[in-house]
């Protein structure tokens, strides 16, 4: 910031982008310790992007957490790739993610092509440093160092908040006058339903394996509040392609089903402060990843 100019408040607007399963969403739910932007192993869990709003006293960090920029081969996915990119142009700075287990992916050289057309000042992020031999850090820094004029090139491990410090420092260089864009007990600019829908999907994601994570999508029907019970009722729908993936989701006498609503009910009681039934219905939306009128009507 210009030490001549002088104002009340300063925000600034940050991209977080990379590889898919890079650490973005650890990142920025570290960054504001609380839970905005769901975590799996798997990649391409974040179809949507997100906005994180970190407060400071006098200032305002917005981040973005986009879907992982990935070669795409469905409507969907190029949904979610084109997301990414687009949030480049409406920020002050990029935060590049990659990670040192697996720091020369073959999407870098396309993400980093989506920046230099956006023209972004750009820090790069090695994450995961925890999980690779210290000698191997020097010499990835010295090769991205050779392929592109970073900023600042940060060593981090976001689950464990490693060199967070440092990545908030370098981010609030990037701070310009400007009023408060959201109210300070704002974090998200997401709606309940998202939030919840969100929970929901992340189970699927923990509890099922090979294509039925990538084939679903929940929608949310119905978020009334008791209150003389101090109870949230929810109705949600899980969509998926095919009937055989609606059995598997299901399981047998329902166990599958039954285990995914009462892991995502008791994160929305422990989120919520109090008790919710959840009600899970499972219905079959043909090729939804491959409509684009599907994916419009699935929030995509």
């Amino acid at each position: 910031m210009d030490p001549e100019i002088r104002s009340e408040t300063y925000n600034s607007i940050i991209a977080i982008v990379g590889p898919p399963n890079v650490g973005k969403s650890t990142l920025l739910n570290q960054i504001l310790g609380r839970k905005v932007a769901i975590i799996s192993t798997r990649p391409q869990t974040t179809r949507n992007r997100i906005i994180g709003i970190y407060h400071g006293d006098s200032y305002q960090l917005i981040f973005m957490d986009t879907p992982g920029i990935h070669r795409p081969w469905t409507p969907l996915h190029e949904s979610m790739v084109e997301s990414a990119k687009a949030a480049l142009f409406e920020v002050d700075v990029v935060l590049l993610m990659i990670e040192m287990p697996n720091p020369h992916p073959p999407e870098i050289p396309m993400v980093l092509e989506s920046i230099r057309e956006a023209k972004k000042d750009i820090i790069l992020l090695i994450n995961k440093i925890d999980k690779g031999a210290k000698e191997q850090l020097l010499p990835i820094i010295d090769q991205y160092q050779k392929i592109f004029e970073f900023k600042e090139i940060i060593p981090i491990s976001a689950l464990k908040r490693s060199g967070i410090d440092r990545v908030m420092s370098c981010i609030k260089e990037y701070l310009k006058p400007g009023p408060l864009l959201f109210p300070k007990d704002m974090f998200t600019d997401k709606s309940q339903e998202f939030f919840i829908s969100e929970i929901i999907r992340e189970k699927i994601y923990l509890f099922t394996r090979q294509e039925i994570p990538y084939s679903c999508a929940v929608g949310i029907e119905l978020i009334r509040e008791t209150p003389e019970k101090d109870m949230l009722h929810i109705n949600g729908t899980i969509y998926v392609e095919t009937g055989s993936q609606k059995a598997i989701l299901i399981g047998k006498n329902g166990k599958m089903i039954k285990k995914i609503g009462k892991s995502a009910r008791e994160e929305l009681e422990f989120l919520f402060q109090k008790r919710v039934y959840l009600e899970l219905f499972v219905k079959v939306e043909k090729r939804w990843t491959k409509d684009p009128k599907a994916l419009r009507k699935l929030g995509y």
